[in-house]
């Protein structure tokens, strides 16, 4: 097994819209789709995509979506014997994706709120096995302290993606962390300092650095990506000119797929290039999961990556 993601599932319930209606006012959407998705699912998806053996911790709830999540985990042959069911309901994310392609989300976690530092220590056995684990915030913070706590105990490099962003989140339990990815509005909040500038961005990069994460990726959107290394090097990453259609998505494509590439070359800068034009192809076409092309058609556009990918 290369990756086990330990994080969120939900059901992504995408309305393509004009604009947000006013206070009161009701308004008719173009367009509307339904996915799965989650932040752990999707990244989980497009690791496996890619070609990755991935293993899946979560919840579902115990309701009309819960088999079909299931379906749609070993559709995509990912080991789904850590997908548990749950009395609750499922996770779900209600999207709007405006015609400039920028997105506002609202999730309700559901069954996503029941995962536990219990689950994991019933998945030990095949979490050791693992390369890599993968980790996000769309299920309780004990959980994923303890999954870095189970990393670190047991040598196996732990990514976190800050997001969706907490305020409580605490530093000093996520700082052994092989590497921390957020995008800016979560590097803000992780810091306290502000981004609203290229270099604003590579202070609270260096301090989150300085703060003991070995290796800080900040993800720029149409900017590219920054990362701070080991040694506390910065390098820029330009971003890859494309026509966008939907963002939805396109930070976990990019964590999915740098993920499988760091667990397959163990080149931090080759899994960032690749990521950063994983990430850009998906906004190319509508929705979440289903935007993400496999390897076949992903080295077929990207020739150059197909060595690495």
């Amino acid at each position: 097994m290369d990756i086990a993601v330990i994080g969120s599932n939900m059901v992504d319930l995408i309305s393509y819209i004009t604009r947000m209606p006013a206070e009161g006012e009701t308004i008719e959407a173009p367009d509307f789709k339904m996915g799965c998705g989650g932040k752990g699912a999707n990244q989980a998806v497009a690791a496996a995509k890619l070609g990755a053996k991935v293993l899946m911790l979560t919840r579902v709830g115990n309701d009309v979506f819960a088999d079909n999540t299931i379906e749609n985990f070993r559709k995509h042959g990912i080991d789904s014997r850590y997908i548990l069911k749950s009395e609750a309901s499922s996770g779900v994310a209600p999207i709007f994706v405006d015609p400039e392609s920028r997105n506002a989300i609202i999730i309700v976690k559901g069954a996503n709120n029941l995962l536990s530092p219990a689950d994991i220590e019933n998945a030990e056995e095949d979490i050791l096995k693992c390369k890599l684990i993968v980790l996000q915030l769309e299920i309780p913070t004990e959980t994923v302290y303890a999954a870095i706590r189970f990393g670190q105990k047991h040598n196996i490099p732990v990514l976190l993606n800050p997001a969706p962003a907490q305020p409580d989140l605490i530093l000093e339990q996520v700082k052994s962390c092989e590497f921390i990815i957020p995008n800016e509005s979560e590097l803000s909040l992780l810091t306290g300092m502000p981004v609203d500038n290229e270099d604003d961005i590579k202070n609270a990069a260096h301090a989150l650095h300085r703060a003991g994460v070995k290796n800080v990726i900040v993800t720029l959107g149409a900017k590219g990506a920054l990362w701070i290394d080991g040694q506390g090097q910065e390098r820029r990453f330009a971003a890859v000119t494309v026509k966008a259609q939907d963002s939805t998505g396109a930070g976990d494509a990019f964590i999915g797929c740098f993920s499988h590439v760091y667990v397959k070359t163990g080149d931090i800068a080759q899994a960032i290039e690749a990521a950063n034009h994983y990430a850009a192809d998906s906004v190319t076409r509508l929705g979440t999961q289903s935007s993400y092309h496999e390897h076949a058609a992903f080295v077929a556009d990207y020739p150059a990556l197909a060595a690495i990918v």
